[in-house]
Formats: structure tokens, sequence, C-alpha cells
């Protein structure tokens, strides 16, 4: 996955907004039936919003296991939910067009 820009990142925060939480982190904590979740909602989505229902202290540990697994990226975390973002592989399947570089 390339780096994404700053302005990039500011514009998938804005997208993000409106969106719900697609997975939740729960008792059983980050097992592989929600790596495999979140891996799917990524294909699918591109952007997704997971939230953390227990682990909220190791909130933090669990989200970067997550990105280096799915090989997504952190786009942001505000209270229990996490953003993330990752590029469809296929070009005609990708949902999400960054705006040109002013």
């Amino acid at each position: 996955m390339k780096k994404l820009r700053y302005a990039e990142i500011r514009y998938l925060k804005k997208l993000a907004h409106s969106l719900k939480p697609v997975v939740q982190i729960g008792r059983k904590g980050l097992t592989e039936s929600v790596l495999e979740s979140i891996d799917s909602a990524l294909d699918d989505h591109e952007l997704i919003k997971l939230r953390f229902v227990d682990f909220k202290e190791e909130k933090k540990e669990i989200s970067g296991i997550i990105v280096e697994k799915t090989g997504c990226t952190m786009v942001g975390m505000i209270g229990n939910v996490v953003t993330l973002y990752r590029e469809h592989p296929d070009e005609e399947r990708r949902t999400i067009s960054f705006p040109a570089a002013q």
C-alpha cells in the first residue's frame, strides 16, 4: 500500500464521517474470523469503520496488528472507533477516487 498524503487522509476522513462501523471487536478480541471479516469488508467497501466494544485499552496495539495483517492504512481513531482504508487491487472495482492535487 502506498503512503497516503495528508490531503488524501483528510478526504478519507470526510468520506468516513457518515459511515457506521461494520465490524466490532468484542469480548473474544481479535480472532481469525474478525480479521477475515475486516479483510472482506475492505474488499467490498475500501473504507470502513470498526468499533472496539471490549479491549478499549489495547485498541492502538490491536489496530496496529490489523493494519499489518490486512495491508490497510489507519485513517484515524476517534474514541473507540477506528477508520481503515485499503485501495481495491482491481481498478474497475474501486469506489473511491481522490480529487486532483491542487
